[in-house]
């Protein structure tokens, strides 16, 4: 007697949604290395001499790899003042921003005030405003402040420019804890203070840390505002170094080796800061979740 075998309907749907798991995976590793693969080409490249990355063949592989572009970069002794001023710079902008919009967000999600859908209105049309049609006023302010060349002159600006789109991020944040988690805390002994540090505050975190994230990565990356505020050698960050460092080896043939190995410099310190804060993010939630 032959033996015939059945496959059931449900091992059938079972199959289904593996296959589509696979997929959706498979996909989802292919996007993650197209948008590695610029980074790694930076990092492979700033291994290498310029005159292997100018031979006309691909080196996926930092063949003969070396450190003497970051050797090179480092020894330029302008590096380490831009690294210094960047530092400062983004910092100030993110401790003084993050007070800012929290207090702001708290003000519009937690109470009801005359002029409250003026000022949500306002921060809305702010975020319109052209970067680029500012320039002249922005330059003049701060020079009629004596703050050109200085780390509180170009905060300022860059904390003008942050705060608005922060506060929009951490209202939504604030909006989706309920207020009655804060009262029920209320009823059981504790003041509106304590309430909202022991209860609401760690809810938040996670959106302080999201908003911290946007507002480091818009004062370290930001280059026009820079250019036009900060004008003296002795007062670069790093991006306007980075674009003074490239124009340095124009007189010759452009060493792209270095251009590479000072680009992943720049970029190590923003690898070091959200490592950082993805482990406070996930502990936020945490906290918050079993708090509340």
């Amino acid at each position: 007697m032959s033996a015939s075998v059945v496959t059931r309907p449900s091992a059938v749907r079972r199959r289904r949604p593996r296959v589509g798991r696979m997929a959706a995976s498979a996909l989802g590793l292919l996007v993650a290395l197209v948008w590695a693969f610029p980074v790694y080409w930076m990092i492979n490249s700033s291994f290498m001499s310029s005159i292997r990355l100018q031979d006309g063949r691909v080196h996926l592989l930092p063949v003969n790899a070396s450190w003497d572009n970051y050797t090179s970069v480092w020894a330029s002794g302008s590096f380490l003042p831009a690294l210094r001023m960047s530092l400062a710079v983004t910092f100030l902008t993110l401790a003084v921003t993050l007070v800012f919009a929290f207090l702001a967000a708290l003000a519009i999600s937690r109470f009801r005030f005359r002029g409250r859908r003026s000022f949500i209105l306002a921060v809305l049309l702010i975020q319109m405003l052209p970067a680029e049609g500012l320039f002249i006023a922005q330059y003049r302010l701060i020079g009629s402040l004596h703050l050109l060349n200085t780390v509180l002159g170009v905060s300022i600006l860059y904390i003008a420019a942050v705060v608005p789109f922060t506060v929009w991020m951490l209202r939504g944040f604030v909006a989706g804890v309920p207020i009655e988690l804060e009262e029920a805390a209320m009823v059981d002994g504790l003041s509106r203070t304590q309430a909202f540090i022991r209860i609401t505050f760690p809810l938040l975190a996670p959106g302080l840390v999201a908003s911290g994230v946007y507002a480091f990565l818009q004062a370290w990356n930001e280059f026009t505002v820079a250019l036009v505020v900060l004008q003296s050698d002795a007062s670069k960050t790093l991006p306007i170094w980075l674009r003074s460092f490239v124009q340095a080896s124009a007189s010759r043939d452009t060493d792209w080796g270095q251009v590479m190995a000072a680009s992943t410099l720049i970029a190590v310190p923003v690898i070091v800061f959200f490592l950082f804060v993805q482990g406070r993010m996930t502990s936020g939630l945490v906290s918050g979740a079993v708090k509340g």
